[in-house]
């Protein structure tokens, strides 16, 4: 009798332990998040400031996780394109959007019906950076600055055309015709790629780009930068005048990137994400890595981001009501 009563005593606590395993299973599993692969979506072609953020924080991420991230970029349609991925696929944390100003917050002043909330539909993890917008056209350009551009624009009203690879950069042409009272017409374009290739063929007049669009073409010859749209210079083209140093005082234009994921995701999932985000944005490396481009950090977690894509929004909304852009 007791050696059955040790048996399945024996039994027992092998039942307990195996109870234990199964119990435990699921936070083991949750604590191991991520476990397999990252997918970066970007509403942006190779060559954009977006795209770039996006290589940078994957490789960052890949080295802290242990597990791979791939970029997959969706250009097009306004971002509708990634957009939909993003929102389509498992709210599972595997799929994280790389969003800009146009597609988080430009698109909801710019549109009257949107195919997506850039708020509600969204759980923000971190701000990347931000970048000042630069006014570039072709060196063969009639004019070889930012008065003579704008003379030429007045002297040939709705006749000069700008290339614009997002909605942020189409209120940017927008918001200098309102600023210097000029009439020009907006071409859109994929992204940065194809408007940096339009204005370097002289198939636009101008467009504005963010500086990591620019910078290589400029230095090579192929476009000619006539003004950066911020209050300091950049200190990686300390040559390029700002817009008030070249006849348009108080002109500022910037471009952001934040990482976002769909709000159906776990809070759990979303905030290991977060974390990891908010951790690598606020490296020396990524300091360093943005000032080369020209650009300048962003940090601040969920909150910070939630509360500064809802200012932009407002932001965006007033420029558009002031200079009487057309609803699409």
């Amino acid at each position: 009798m007791h050696k059955r009563r040790t048996i399945l005593g024996a039994l027992g606590g092998a039942a307990l332990i195996t109870l234990g395993a199964a119990t435990l299973a699921p936070v083991a599993q949750a604590q191991a998040f991520p476990s397999k692969t990252i997918k970066f979506v970007v509403p942006f072609g190779p060559g954009s400031g977006t795209d770039t953020s996006a290589r940078y924080f994957a490789r960052k991420l890949q080295d802290i996780t242990g597990q791979p991230v791939v970029v997959e970029n969706k250009p097009g349609a306004n971002g509708f394109i990634a957009v939909k991925q993003v929102l389509t696929a498992p709210a599972d944390g595997y799929t994280v959007f790389i969003g800009s100003n146009s597609t988080l917050a430009v698109n909801a002043a710019l549109f009257k019906e949107l195919p997506y909330d850039p708020v509600k539909d969204f759980a923000p993890l971190t701000m990347m950076m931000r970048s000042p917008a630069m006014l570039t056209v072709t060196p063969q350009a009639p004019y070889q600055d930012l008065k003579g551009l704008l003379a030429y624009a007045r002297a040939n009203p709705g006749k000069v055309n700008f290339g614009a690879g997002s909605a942020g950069y189409q209120l940017m042409g927008e918001l200098l015709n309102d600023a210097a009272k000029v009439q020009t017409v907006h071409v859109p374009f994929k992204g940065a790629g194809e408007t940096m290739t339009a204005v370097a063929s002289g198939t636009v007049d101008y467009a504005f780009a963010e500086v990591t669009a620019v910078q290589e073409l400029a230095k090579g010859g192929r476009v000619k930068v006539l003004a950066v749209a911020a209050d300091k210079r950049v200190a990686s083209s300390p040559d390029v005048p700002t817009a008030s140093e070249a006849g348009l005082p108080g002109f500022e234009a910037y471009t952001w990137v934040g990482a976002m994921v769909s709000a159906k995701t776990p809070a759990a999932e979303t905030a290991k994400l977060a974390e990891l985000f908010t951790a690598i944005s606020r490296t020396d490396e990524t300091r360093a890595f943005y000032e080369r481009i020209g650009a300048t950090p962003m940090t601040g977690g969920p909150a910070q981001m939630h509360e500064f894509q809802k200012n932009e929004i407002a932001l965006w909304k007033r420029i558009v009501h002031q200079a009487k852009v057309p609803q699409q």
